[in-house]
C-alpha cells in the first residue's frame, strides 16, 4: 500500500529515522497454501549470513515492524509475516499455534532458510511471543535465539477457563469511509501511546475496503477460536530474552514473577522503563538496541 497523502500529513511530526526506514521497501512475497494463502515481506541484505523472524501480536500485522526491521543489524535478513487470519493473511475456521506455527515454518521452507544453513531467530510481540516461544520449545534444533515482547507466560496449571480475552467480542462492523474507520483504531490492550505517528501509520495498514464498506483486516472469529496454551510448558534450548515494559500492567505482577523465578537458568529480563505493553510503539530505538546487542552477543557465541 503506497502512504497517502493525508497520512504523509500525520506523518509530519515523526522523527527522521522513522521516515528513512519505512522508506526502506520489503520484498513482498505470498505462500500459496491450502488452509488459506500466507502473505510476508522480507528485507533482503547483501552480505547477511543468518535470518530475524518478527511476529506480531493478536490482530496486528506485519507492517507493525517497517520501522523496526530496517535498522536490525545488517548482518541479518529480516521477514516479517502476517499471521493466519491477520493482515494479508486468508482468514481460516480455527486458529492455535500448531497452524500458526507450521504457517510459519512453510515461509521458511518457501524461502530455502534451512537447506542454506542459516541460523534463525525469532523475535515476537505479545501473542507473536508465544508463537516464537512455542516454536523454539517445539522445533529446538531448528532456532538459534527467541526474543519475546510483553508476552505473559503463565505457569503450565493457568486455568483459562477463567481467562478473559482484551479483543473484540463483536462481529466485525463495517464503516462508510476509511477517515470513520481510522478515528475508530484502538490498541488492545488498551494504553495511551505518545507516538502517534507510529499510530497512525500501522493504522493506515490495518484496514481494507469491500462491498459492505470499510472494515477491519483481522479475522473477528480469531479473538473466539484461537486455543490457548493449556498445560504447555515453554522450555528454551536456544538463547532466549524477555522484555518487559517498565509501564505494563505485566511487570509487577504475579505473571512477572513467575517468569524470573521458573527461567532463571534459560531466559535473561530487561526492562525498557518507558514502554507499557505495546513496546515497539512506545520505545522502537531502545527495542531496537535491545534487540541487535543480544543478537550480537548470541552470534558471538556460536
Amino acid at each position: 500500500m503506497e502512504i497517502t497523502e493525508s497520512l504523509k500529513q500525520d506523518l509530519q511530526s515523526a522523527p527522521d529515522w522513522f521516515h528513512k526506514s519505512i522508506a526502506i521497501l520489503p520484498r513482498k512475497e505470498n505462500f500459496i497454501h491450502a488452509a488459506g494463502n500466507l502473505k510476508y515481506q522480507v528485507w533482503d541484505r547483501a552480505n547477511a549470513k543468518n535470518i530475524v523472524v518478527l511476529i506480531h501480536g493478536t490482530g496486528a500485522h506485519k507492517k507493525w515492524w517497517d520501522p523496526i526491521a530496517p535498522l536490525i543489524n545488517e548482518d541479518f535478513t529480516v521477514i516479517a509475516p502476517d499471521l493466519p487470519g491477520m493482515g494479508e493473511s486468508d482468514h481460516r475456521n480455527a486458529y492455535n499455534f500448531e497452524e500458526f506455527s507450521e504457517a510459519l515454518i512453510a515461509i521458511i521452507n518457501q524461502e530455502k532458510i534451512v537447506s542454506n544453513f542459516q541460523k534463525i531467530y525469532l523475535v515476537g510481540h505479545s501473542l507473536g511471543g508465544h508463537v516464537a516461544g512455542f516454536m523454539a520449545s517445539e522445533f529446538p534444533d531448528l532456532f538459534h535465539g527467541v526474543i519475546m515482547i510483553d508476552s505473559p507466560i503463565r505457569p503450565p496449571t493457568y486455568d483459562y477457563d477463567k481467562h478473559q480475552s482484551t479483543g473484540p467480542l463483536r462481529r466485525i462492523k463495517y464503516y462508510p469511509d476509511k477517515v470513520s474507520i481510522i478515528e475508530r483504531f484502538r490498541l488492545m490492550p488498551p494504553q495511551d501511546c505518545e507516538n502517534g505517528w507510529y499510530l497512525r501509520y500501522i493504522a493506515e495498514h490495518s484496514v481494507f475496503d469491500v462491498e459492505e464498506g470499510w472494515r477491519w483486516r483481522f479475522d473477528d472469529k480469531l479473538f473466539a477460536t484461537l486455543r490457548r496454551l493449556n498445560n504447555y510448558e515453554f522450555k528454551f534450548q536456544c538463547p532466549a530474552l524477555f522484555v518487559a515494559g517498565g509501564k505494563s500492567l505485566l511487570l509487577e505482577s504475579k505473571i512477572m514473577k513467575y517468569i524470573r523465578e521458573a527461567f532463571k537458568d534459560s531466559m535473561a529480563v530487561e526492562v525498557i522503563e518507558d514502554a507499557a505493553h505495546h513496546v515497539p510503539l512506545d520505545s522502537p530505538l531502545e527495542l531496537i538496541s535491545l534487540i541487535n546487542d543480544y543478537l550480537r552477543q548470541w552470534e558471538e557465541k556460536k
